[in-house]
């Protein structure tokens, strides 16, 4: 009967002590939260020499099969999220499909051959658009695997880096679109002077993998940053290279740019060569922070 009496008074008590222990779960979890926050901004790595990295290896491979672990781990969730993101990007997908189609004159213009072909068209910019969406948690599994073996001032660095990820992906996409398309497309259908109908699946492979990769191209500021608050390279010696750097960025150009011409290889020159320089402006801020 008391047992009774004493659930009934704690069910009747309960608009009174239930929002006061909530209150107190979440002190204690941001109390918590802020604790490891502190921890991981301002603990020194562990340092071991490559020598010796390898020597342990040998000795307690277990050791190393931990880092692997941790590696699957993070990936498996960087994939998770990306599945979910191209999964949201589904009833989007019809409306960027003719977004992409509009260089081309719109989806009127596109002639299909196979049965398939609308389908693998609606699959390739649901999985542009969900890594596009992905990208900055994806950075974000990744920064969170080799955090622990870095210096409390690289890992703010890394983290400083994480909106501007997205951001230097998207340029790169919207270069591709607005300027590279509407450049190449006219040269590609009319070469010779012989109209082409271009079929869905083979436009939009070429689009999607020119945006994708013209994306990719733009994040190089953001990785001379990275490696230069690594300590890998220096401002002074990316600048001192640069006759190396335009010779690669030529080649790196010859192969994303999709048609022969000199003019569409110096669109894609002129920006990567701006972003070079921006990316060794951005590796003296990182020396210096």
């Amino acid at each position: 009967m008391k047992a009774k009496v004493k659930t009934l008074l704690r069910w009747l008590t309960a608009p009174f002590w239930l929002p006061w222990k909530g209150v107190r779960a979440l002190a204690r979890g941001i109390y918590r939260l802020r604790m490891r926050g502190t921890a991981f901004f301002t603990q020194e790595p562990v340092e071991h020499s490559l020598a010796d990295a390898l020597q342990q290896a040998v000795d307690n491979p277990a050791w190393l099969w931990t880092h692997f672990n941790a590696l699957r781990k993070h990936l498996f969730r960087a994939t998770v999220v990306w599945v979910l993101a191209t999964a949201a990007a589904f009833f989007l997908t019809p409306r960027l499909v003719a977004f992409l189609a509009a260089p081309v004159g719109g989806l009127e213009h596109l002639q299909a051959i196979e049965v398939t072909e609308p389908l693998n068209v609606y699959m390739r910019a649901a999985l542009l658009a969900g890594f596009a969406v992905a990208l900055p948690y994806i950075y974000f599994e990744m920064y969170l695997f080799v955090a622990p073996a870095l210096r409390p001032k690289q890992r703010v660095a890394g983290l400083v880096a994480l909106p501007l990820v997205l951001l230097f992906f998207v340029g790169g996409m919207a270069f591709a679109y607005k300027v590279m398309l509407p450049t190449a497309l006219p040269f590609l259908l009319n070469f010779m002077g012989i109209a082409t109908m271009p079929r869905p699946a083979s436009y939009m492979r070429f689009v999607v993998g020119l945006m994708f990769w013209i994306g990719v191209a733009f994040e190089f500021p953001l990785v001379m940053y990275l490696l230069a608050a690594l300590g890998w390279v220096k401002s002074g010696q990316l600048a001192r290279q640069w006759r190396v750097a335009v010779v690669a960025i030529a080649v790196l150009a010859a192969a994303i740019t999709p048609t022969v011409d000199p003019v569409n290889m110096l669109l894609v020159m002129a920006p990567m060569v701006v972003l070079y320089l921006l990316g060794v402006g951005l590796a003296r801020v990182a020396e210096h922070h």
